[in-house]
């Protein structure tokens, strides 16, 4: 069965637990209590695992770690990185410069060969169509 890892805005953002019930494939949800070597290690190796790396950046973000971890992702796995853009996080909201910005990473995304869905429905719908895919042969 496939598996996404679930990347992106934390910072008290709630977009996981609308899309964690909602999904019909396995998933890595990167978010702990206690955020410690163990739990860094064992982040990187679902991301370069798992069959899908989703982003979803919010406006709850404080860093840009996670804007380069999917321009990286669509650069070095782009049949894998999915990138999603909320504009808008309970009473969170991007700047119209902001925006701006957010829609350059999107299409970024998208020329590197990645995925841009423009919802939390679309993405959802787009991973629970991708329940069962070929099992990785190691030859």
């Amino acid at each position: 069965m496939a598996k996404v890892f679930l990347g992106g805005t934390v910072n008290h953002s709630k977009w996981r637990d609308y899309v964690m019930p909602r999904l019909q494939i396995d998933y890595f949800n990167p978010v702990v209590d206690d955020w410690n070597d163990e739990a860094y290690e064992r982040e990187l190796h679902e991301r370069e695992h798992c069959d899908f790396c989703l982003y979803v950046l919010t406006p709850k973000m404080t860093g840009v770690y996670a804007v380069a971890e999917v321009i990286d992702d669509s650069n070095k796995r782009p049949e894998k990185t999915v990138f999603c853009i909320l504009y808008k996080d309970e009473q969170d909201e991007f700047t119209a410069f902001q925006i701006k910005s957010m829609k350059a990473v999107g299409k970024m995304v998208e020329k590197n060969g990645g995925r841009w869905l423009k919802s939390l429905d679309e993405l959802i719908d787009y991973f629970n169509k991708q329940i069962l895919i070929p099992e990785k042969v190691e030859v």
